[in-house]
């Protein structure tokens, strides 16, 4: 893993989005109005279930981006509002759709819409939204911008199909289930970012630079996800604790307890992961596991690395408050381990 960075900020100042959500409020007002008019349909079912979700909160992080991207990059136009709701599109979609592969209950605090509507309207909806995606990027226009979000539409499907072979195979390597969580949610937060100085028609390199943000933030960003889910927290964000020990999913804490454990311990996870054998009791012995073995906090450690590869990546833009905010960012989705 290396050497762990700091990325303690000023001990007087937790780390906060609210900087980030103050420089983009009045756009991201905009997006929302595209996207509460993009899941209009006659068939009232389809407005009735992608509104639940909507409802259901969540911070917008991924629209964020691209707005704060597009104002790092001095765009003075519009373009970037209706290419911020495409992603936020995309995002609901596959939230959808993981909640049905994973028969989650829960979506932020709220019963998941499988468990209002059932699977099947859930599916058929996020593939509503995934088409409203696709009509907001013809809209715009630019065969550069489509490129990238449909890429990153098809690597996202990619990683959803690599996780579900990793599932139950506590064989899984640490550079595997990176490339997985690097697919399905780091592709998303990269594109959003990139195509922020695609409309502004900034120079490649700074179309990298945004590009190796997003990455390097979502791949920190799924990861503390990793550790919140063995976490006393995981209850406060509206999840249920030990959502992924149950599915038998393979992260990297579990990927790294594997690796350090015993002949016993190994005969546990084998048992509850791969043939998903669970006693009421085996959560607590797994958490108890993973901090013995120093799995979550190496988690942490390497969320820390990549949190700072996002931040080295934002150096060929000049300071100014929407790089201290998107710096902030980092920051804050780090903290959420605490």
């Amino acid at each position: 893993m290396g050497v762990a960075v700091n990325l303690d900020t000023d001990a007087q100042r937790k780390p906060s989005l609210d900087p980030l959500i103050a420089l983009v409020a009045d756009d991201l007002k905009a997006v929302n109005q595209v996207i509460v008019e993009r899941m209009d349909s006659p068939v009232a079912l389809i407005p009735q279930l992608a509104s639940h979700v909507v409802a259901a909160g969540g911070k917008r992080l991924r629209p964020m981006l691209t707005l704060a991207a597009a104002r790092l990059c001095a765009y003075p136009g519009r373009r970037h509002i209706g290419l911020a709701a495409c992603v936020e599109c995309i995002h609901t979609a596959t939230l959808l759709h993981d909640d049905v592969v994973d028969d989650s209950d829960l979506r932020r605090g709220l019963a998941s819409a499988n468990v209002v509507w059932g699977n099947k309207p859930s599916v058929l909806v996020g593939d509503f939204l995934f088409s409203r995606a696709f009509e907001l990027m013809v809209e715009d226009g630019s065969l550069r911008v489509l490129g990238i979000l449909s890429r990153a539409s098809s690597v996202i499907a990619e990683g959803e199909v690599s996780q579900l072979i990793t599932t139950n195979d506590t064989q899984t390597s640490e550079a595997d289930y990176l490339a997985v969580i690097r697919a399905k949610t780091a592709e998303l937060f990269a594109a959003a970012c990139r195509i922020g100085a695609v409309v502004a028609e900034r120079p490649e390199a700074e179309e990298a630079a945004l590009e190796a943000y997003g990455m390097n933030l979502g791949i920190a960003f799924q990861l503390i996800d990793d550790i919140l889910d063995y976490s006393a927290k995981q209850a406060t964000l509206g999840k249920t604790v030990g959502d992924d020990f149950r599915e038998g999913k393979i992260t990297l804490p579990i990927v790294l307890a594997f690796s350090r454990a015993n002949a016993e311990e190994k005969l546990f996870w084998r048992r509850t992961l791969e043939e998903l054998e669970q006693e009421p009791e085996d959560l607590e012995r797994a958490i108890t596991l993973l901090t013995a073995r120093g799995a979550l906090a190496t988690t942490l450690e390497c969320a820390r690395q990549y949190g700072a590869k996002a931040i080295d990546a934002l150096e060929p833009f000049p300071p100014g408050p929407v790089k201290a905010a998107l710096v902030d960012a980092v920051h804050f989705c780090i903290e959420r381990a605490y």
